[in-house]
């Protein structure tokens, strides 16, 4: 039999990540930190590394029966960009950004969970994809299903709006963070609304479960004895390890549905 032209010039892997070019399993957990990527990793079933390259680092296993993989996509929203394309090249079509946050608001400590509904695209590389009004929205029943497993784990947990900015650090121009906090704006981190916006563009489902790892207002420093930024405590591991459980859980869900209206569409 031969092989259509279009299969035979297919790479067998893609060329930013190092994965496979296809075949890949519809769920995916995207980290920041390829430790990360390899502790979550640890916790499914048959994981195996089938990807690395730069701060790419791809892992393929089960949880609880679901295939799915977890990939690492660096610090910034357009190096993440890149890993988001080549998953959905791949196959990937939920994507659940599992990462870390400064809080912005009162009540939410170190540690805890913020499960983000959209994101203030401030990340630097979406104003050049889409208009500025265009907005980055989670897929809802991505959000539910993240909350949903908050809650079965009894995880300290939040649910709003994250503000995802470019710059880590400020320089000559003041960080405007008042306006957001009195929006309610719950946290900031760096590679969120690119994600958002990515899937909407191309018809993915996404979402983000975001760990506390310390308090990015300064007004708020010190105040119920949370701390300023310190990703290394022990407090924010548990919260990492807690939250790798809940987005695990999460994929579950959603693959439950998925299999329940599949079921339903083929009577």
């Amino acid at each position: 039999m031969s092989t259509p032209a279009n299969a035979a010039s297919r790479p067998a892997v893609l060329p930013i990540t190092k994965i496979p070019s296809s075949g890949l399993p519809a769920y995916a957990l995207v980290v920041g930190d390829p430790a990360r990527a390899g502790l979550v990793a640890q916790l499914l079933d048959g994981a195996e590394q089938i990807g690395a390259n730069r701060e790419y680092v791809t892992y393929r296993g089960t949880w609880r029966g679901v295939d799915l993989v977890v990939s690492s996509h660096g610090v910034g929203g357009p190096g993440a960009v890149c890993l988001f394309g080549e998953l959905a090249e791949a196959g990937v079509t939920t994507l659940i950004r599992l990462g870390t946050a400064g809080a912005l608001a009162r009540g939410i400590g170190d540690g805890d969970l913020v499960v983000a509904e959209a994101a203030v695209r401030d990340d630097g590389v979406t104003q050049q994809l889409v208009p500025a009004e265009f907005p980055a929205f989670s897929t809802p029943e991505v959000t539910l299903a993240l909350q949903a497993a908050a809650r079965e784990h009894d995880a300290p947990h939040h649910r709003g709006t994250v503000w995802t900015r470019a710059a880590f650090l400020p320089g000559v121009l003041e960080l405007p963070m008042k306006p957001y906090q009195r929006a309610g704006v719950l946290a900031i981190e760096m590679e969120l609304s690119a994600l958002l916006v990515f899937a909407s563009l191309n018809g993915l489902r996404a979402g983000g479960a975001l760990v506390i790892d310390g308090i990015a207002a300064d007004d708020l420093v010190d105040d119920d004895g949370n701390s300023g930024y310190d990703p290394h405590r022990k407090v924010v591991a548990e919260g990492v390890d807690r939250a790798a459980l809940v987005a695990l859980d999460a994929v579950l869900r959603l693959a439950a549905a998925d299999a329940a209206a599949a079921s339903e569409a083929a009577r």
